[in-house]
């Protein structure tokens, strides 16, 4: 659902600019307080796990197909204001580098499928796993709901902008109907992915899921008649002790692998977007890429003619670039937390 410069007028791209920029801050905020020393390199492989699936379009319908947009993923695993910088930072990558999605359609792009989809999946999460068992299992439902609501959220968050600021003249209520159905399909491949991926790290290291912190059951003693919450207990091994290197191994292999070698065999119909773009004619004005020129751009490295090699080798450096963009981007934010809850010491004179 990358939507490319020229199918939404100026003004309406700056509007969705400022509202990505200020929700970009809060989230910057916001996240201080969901990462630690171990889910702050985590958030970093997300990034780039969900750019790496994002190069697997798999198809949906005649002629179609889809892709994950990774909100709801993002938001179980590490957080929601640390899952709006996720995709925020795989959206920014893949602009400058790959040339997908307009540059100038930045703010477009990451209120859809950055804001719009990690708080609407994040709301029927929380929603979900308030009413269901505590258990994984519930985990897991919830995730998949979650993600399946979360891309026709996103469709029609773009049929309202382009209501707004199309730059063509065409039935609005044809592109709404046109987009929200395609991309129910669609949700249908988000939530597999979103909730298999969460179900995994479950399975494995629950206490690295934010969206299963509630699974641990707190010890309660009745103190004077009423029950409180006992001391946590000294884990034999220290929590910071507990290495998440293996999961964080086995994140980036998986992701270098799908990125550099599964997507080769990806659809090659085109996505939700481009799909209901043709039909609908709301592409008659789109723009050619400022950075259409990149090395990267197409999602293939310049002047190799082996479409395997190139794609592949594409992928994996997309795939590094964005690790370490977002662990370099988690890291300060970990960081801002330690020096803003450091004590302030004063001297007497």
């Amino acid at each position: 659902m990358h939507v490319p410069d020229g199918f939404i007028d100026a003004p309406t791209s700056v509007a969705t600019g400022v509202v990505a920029a200020a929700a970009v801050a809060v989230s910057l905020r916001g996240a201080r307080r969901e990462l630690d020393e171990r889910t702050a390199p985590l958030a970093g492989l997300v990034a780039a796990f969900i750019f790496a699936v994002q190069m697997l379009n798999f198809p949906v319908a005649a002629g179609t197909s889809g892709h994950l947009l990774g909100g709801a993923l993002a938001a179980i695993l590490v957080g929601p204001y640390t899952g709006v910088l996720c995709v925020s930072v795989v959206l920014l990558m893949q602009g400058i580098l790959f040339a997908d999605g307009g540059l100038t359609a930045l703010g477009v792009n990451i209120t859809n499928m950055a804001i719009v989809t990690t708080v609407v999946a994040y709301a029927v999460f929380r929603g979900l796993v308030k009413i269901l068992p505590r258990s994984r299992r519930s985990i897991t439902v919830a995730s998949f709901v979650a993600a399946l609501l979360s891309v026709p959220a996103a469709a029609l968050a773009f049929t309202l902008m382009y209501a707004v600021g199309g730059t063509t003249d065409v039935s609005i209520g044809k592109v709404a109907t046109a987009m929200v159905g395609v991309h129910i399909l669609i949700g249908i491949g988000e939530a597999a992915i979103t909730a298999l991926t969460v179900g995994a790290v479950v399975a494995v290291r629950p206490d690295l899921v934010y969206g299963a912190r509630d699974l641990r059951q707190r010890l309660q003693l009745r103190v004077g008649g009423e029950l409180v919450d006992a001391p946590a207990a000294e884990p034999a091994v220290p929590v910071a002790a507990r290495s998440s290197r293996k999961v964080w191994a086995v994140g980036l292999v998986t992701s270098l692998v799908l990125a550099g070698f599964v997507s080769f065999y990806a659809s090659a119909s085109p996505d939700g977007l481009e799909k209901v773009a043709a039909d609908q004619g709301i592409d008659k004005k789109t723009e050619d890429h400022a950075n259409a020129d990149s090395p990267l751009a197409d999602y293939g490295v310049k002047d190799i003619t082996d479409a395997r090699l190139s794609g592949g080798l594409a992928g994996v450096i997309g795939v590094g670039v964005t690790v370490v963009a977002g662990t370099g981007v988690f890291w300060a934010v970990r960081r801002r937390r330690t020096d803003d809850a450091s004590p302030t010491v004063v001297e007497n004179v």
